[in-house]
């Protein structure tokens, strides 16, 4: 049999890295003999720049910066000098992961670290510039990385204004010193999969702001300071990207970047599957399988994330994936929309969540090598798995 392994993280348990590891291990426990493929990839989000430096010849380069609060930190964005390009991630300095649970307020936190990151690779001489979106803190519409970069928002008084979500709907005049000018020459690139406007009921506030630690009412007020700065937005500078989708990506990073630097939105889950060559891999080998997966499957694993980019292209070659998660929270229905049959799940509700994540490397190999286990008996019985949804439990 011919495996190609292609899952995301499982978030506060396993890297990429690990997932591949215990997939393989149950694989080749089920027979050594067969091959197995693994390609560690990223829908744009964390792990963006660990997948890219697998396929590019890059440099790291460690730069001072600050977190999402605004506190001293030392983060890194990877450069290729040949081609004049840079990559960063989003999450390295503006990341949710950067910060406590009890230091998590989208209103408080801003993108300015990532500013300062990109700011410095233009120093060094990048002329394009691949910006990772995900697991963001913030929902300042791109404020504060547009501050980091020569951009001023000033309030009624004209006083200068801290790039942070809470002050939204503050803005009176947006200001852009000379520097700004030079960025006319710099190709961005927005990296992400997710379709959502800037504000609204599917808006950046309203679908993700909770997670980065939003109350209701931060949540409202975030969504109308939103849609007031567009208007100002649509104002001063005659743009409005509002309702491009995906314009909610990371807090409203991706609007700020389509808006103040002119950025190009793309997949991030076609660039890096791309880039892996995966393409070129399912032309011309032949692949029996593709396991993928993440922490937790549910409604939002339709909306761009890595999964169900994977079964998009499996589904291309007609080849049947397996998808293996911490956590199912989605029914049959979510599932055969989202083209899955086969999904795994480790989590045991009578041993509760945290005994998933402490032993999820050895549930993720177990779960593998039962399933798979299981499958090839079927089939030497003739009986084709790949066209019944399964859910699918060790225990």
């Amino acid at each position: 049999m011919n495996y190609l392994v292609i899952p995301d993280k499982f978030k506060g348990s396993l890297t990429a890295n690990e997932v591949i590891k215990s997939i393989t291990n149950g694989l080749q426990r089920v027979d050594k003999s067969s091959s197995v493929k693994s390609i560690l990839a990223s829908d744009g989000g964390d792990g963006f720049l660990e997948a890219v430096a697998c396929k590019i010849m890059v440099q790291k380069i460690y730069v001072d910066t600050v977190n999402p609060l605004g506190d001293k930190l030392r983060a890194y964005y990877l450069l290729n000098k040949d081609t004049k390009t840079a990559y960063v991630e989003l999450a390295k300095a503006s990341g949710l992961e950067l910060l406590k649970a009890k230091e998590r307020s989208a209103k408080n936190t801003s993108t300015f670290g990532t500013g300062l990151l990109i700011k410095d690779a233009i120093k060094k001489g990048a002329t394009n510039i691949y910006i990772g979106l995900g697991g963001s803190a913030s929902t300042d519409a791109g404020m504060g990385l547009a501050a980091a970069l020569g951009y001023s928002f000033v309030n009624e008084d004209g006083m200068l204004l801290n790039p942070i979500g809470d002050n939204l709907s503050k803005v009176f005049k947006i200001e852009r010193n000379a520097t700004v000018t030079i960025l006319n020459r710099i190709k961005f690139y927005a990296v992400n999969d997710v379709d959502n406007p800037l504000f609204g009921e599917n808006g950046a506030a309203k679908v993700y702001a909770k997670q980065k630690g939003a109350t209701e009412k931060d949540i409202e007020s975030l969504d109308k300071g939103l849609e007031y700065f567009n208007s100002v937005i649509k104002h001063s500078l005659l743009l409005d990207h509002s309702f491009v989708p995906g314009a909610g990506a990371a807090g409203g990073t991706a609007y700020g970047l389509k808006t103040f630097f002119n950025a190009e939105f793309i997949s991030g889950i076609k660039f890096l599957l791309e880039l892996a060559e995966v393409p070129k891999i399912l032309k011309s080998n032949k692949i029996d399988y593709i396991v993928t997966g993440e922490g937790k499957i549910d409604s939002q694993t339709n909306n761009g994330k890595l999964v169900k980019g994977v079964v998009d292209l499996a589904n291309q070659y007609s080849i049947p994936v397996v998808a293996i998660c911490g956590k199912l929270d989605a029914n049959e229905a979510d599932l055969n929309v989202m083209g899955l049959n086969n999904v795994l799940e480790i989590y045991n509700p009578k041993k509760g969540v945290n005994y998933s994540i402490n032993n999820a490397a050895k549930l993720v190999e177990d779960s593998i090598f039962n399933f798979f286990s299981a499958s090839r008996r079927k089939t030497q019985k003739k009986v084709k798995v790949s066209n019944i949804f399964t859910k699918f439990n060790i225990f």
